[in-house]
């Protein structure tokens, strides 16, 4: 990428040309953004609008609200030696009817910190539809996991079904002619929301820059994952999210730990990310503090990153919801206690 210093395998998260503009660049409402109610930062409003609706929420709150996409229905993480990858020895994606009854009480609890999202595979589309009577349409996004809908065919859309967006996997050179054609206009009049996960390869970082200026188009990145060599080290998540921060792509992370730090695996020697690290190394970038990137993905006190989330200034935290959209994990009640025990959570219910 023409900003960066190295190749992807030994990335430096510095850009050349030190750190960005004090002042945040006028750019259209993001689609993908609606997290909260709030509003994308606005030149025309004097900056950033969604201050005034967030006058009466924390940093922290800012930061969580509406950031946890259900991902039961996926694989977990693969489990290490100590067992802390995964919850028992023969976890997997859920059964459809459970995943359904656990969607449906979060969205009766309602709790802020969850993004009432649940991510389904294109292969289990059929089975999530038997299990919907219609009577109380969910919101999911679509994962592409099928040969149909690498080539392009997705499920056809259901009234019971509120599709927010689809995920895919996809080359650098294979995002150039998609990214072309949503900037002329000449697709994407549905205003359909993708993210795509660059395949990590020499030269995959160049996806991020093929993605720049193509919202409602975003990237998608892995904090944790079935095998260990599927999660990015330090250094290339670094470079990632500094990629998306500059260039100004929405973003979406899958796999994650349901904890808010991660750690390493001590049987692999695999990282893998809580939701802290992640929103953390963004907070950094947004306000240029690049050398921080590597120790805040890597950071596993917990307590350290909580004080860090909580002394944000609210419009780093606006803005940098504005770029992680959202942090897929497995269970959706472990985030909000860990949160609620870290003193995150302010006034909101547990």
């Amino acid at each position: 990428m023409e900003g960066y210093i190295g190749r992807p395998e030994d990335t430096a998260v510095r850009l050349r040309g030190g750190a960005p503009a004090a002042e945040p660049p006028a750019r259209p409402p993001d689609p993908a953004g609606d997290f909260a109610g709030y509003r994308a930062y606005d030149a025309a409003d004097g900056g950033y609008g969604a201050l005034a609706l967030a006058e009466e929420q924390t940093a922290a709150q800012i930061l969580l609200r509406g950031l946890i996409d259900d991902a039961g229905l996926l694989p977990p993480p693969a489990r290490s030696a100590g067992g802390a990858w995964a919850p028992g020895p023969a976890a997997g994606p859920l059964p459809m009817v459970q995943a359904v009854e656990r969607h449906r009480s979060d969205r009766i609890v309602g709790h802020p910190m969850l993004s009432h999202r649940l991510l389904c595979p294109a292969s289990r589309w059929g089975d999530l539809l038997k299990r919907l009577d219609g009577s109380d349409p969910i919101d999911a996004a679509l994962v592409i996991d099928t040969d149909e809908g690498m080539a392009g065919e997705v499920p056809q859309r259901d009234s019971r079904v509120r599709v927010s967006h689809y995920e895919i996997r996809a080359r650098a050179d294979d995002l150039r002619l998609v990214a072309a054609l949503f900037r002329n206009g000449d697709i994407g009049a549905a205003g359909r929301i993708v993210y795509f996960e660059p395949v990590r390869e020499p030269g995959w970082l160049d996806a991020v820059d093929v993605l720049s200026g193509a919202r409602p188009l975003g990237a998608k990145i892995r904090c944790g994952g079935p095998r260990p060599e599927l999660v990015p080290g330090v250094r290339e998540l670094g470079a990632f999210v500094t990629a998306c921060v500059e260039r100004d792509v929405p973003f979406v992370a899958s796999g994650g730990l349901p904890q808010a730090v991660g750690s390493a695996d001590p049987a692999t020697g695999a990282v893998r990310y809580g939701y802290l690290n992640l929103l953390l190394a963004t907070a950094a970038v947004v306000e240029g503090d690049y050398e921080s990137v590597p120790d805040l993905l890597a950071g596993t006190d917990a307590a350290w990153l909580a004080r860090l989330a909580a002394g944000l200034q609210p419009v780093t935290a606006l803005r940098t919801r504005e770029l992680l959209v959202g942090y897929g994990a497995r269970s959706t009640g472990d985030p909000v206690r860990e949160a609620a025990a870290l003193g995150l959570l302010g006034a909101w219910e547990v």
